[in-house]
């Protein structure tokens, strides 16, 4: 019987939620830059370089008080408090997460920042003050560890992501407002029997005898 069968609209499934994938991305780079730090500093020592290749590539202990690549020194712990910004931030945005890329982007920020906010807190000359190792030196680029090419690189994906019109609620890109299969359909295609039929009517009336 007809009567069995619900009127009732299909909700569509919920989005997966991707802050699972974003936690992963950001321990992997948080382990990764905590343990080369402390191998680091028991292996090297400040102002003496390890060459790798050549003077180009070495590795070279630093301690930085400044942001990325040594950017900013000076500012220990106005950095300290935008780095606590930026992880409550990609935290808060986490619980509406969609997109896998801005998941990845997200996740290698936040270990980033978490890896020498680590350094911010545990390090001297204090809390909030703390020098940021660093150990990985390339041609005349500052030296640098492994939190800061995952926050760079991390940002330039969301900056991609944002230009190509990929949401982090949303998988995919966002289309257009206003764009639908329906308007791209031709007005004259709609229905060709019914022109056909007006087409027949037409010369139907110039064949009858006046």
């Amino acid at each position: 019987m007809m009567g069995d069968v619900s009127d009732e609209p299909e909700t569509a499934p919920k989005p997966k939620r991707r802050i699972k994938l974003l936690l992963i991305v950001a321990a992997v780079v948080l382990v990764l830059d905590v343990v080369s730090k402390v191998i680091a500093v028991r292996l090297l020592q400040p102002g003496k370089p390890v060459p790798i290749f050549g003077d180009t590539v070495s590795w070279t202990l630093v301690r930085n008080s400044g942001a990325a690549f040594s950017f900013a020194t000076g500012y220990t712990w106005v950095l300290t408090l935008i780095a606590i910004s930026v992880v409550a931030g990609i935290l808060f945005i986490g619980r509406r997460l969609v997109s896998t890329w801005w998941a990845i982007g997200l996740g290698m920020i936040l270990g980033g920042a978490l890896g020498n906010l680590v350094d911010r807190f545990f390090r001297g000359p204090g809390p909030l003050r703390g020098h940021v190792v660093d150990f990985l030196s390339v041609g005349w680029w500052p030296v640098f560890n492994v939190a800061d090419p995952s926050v760079v690189g991390g940002a330039i994906l969301l900056v991609a992501l944002s230009l190509f019109g990929y949401d982090y609620d949303r998988e995919g890109r966002s289309q257009p407002q206003g764009s639908s299969s329906e308007d791209a359909t031709p007005d004259h295609d709609v229905n060709p029997d019914h022109k056909d039929a007006e087409s027949a009517d037409a010369q139907s009336s110039q064949t009858k005898p006046s």
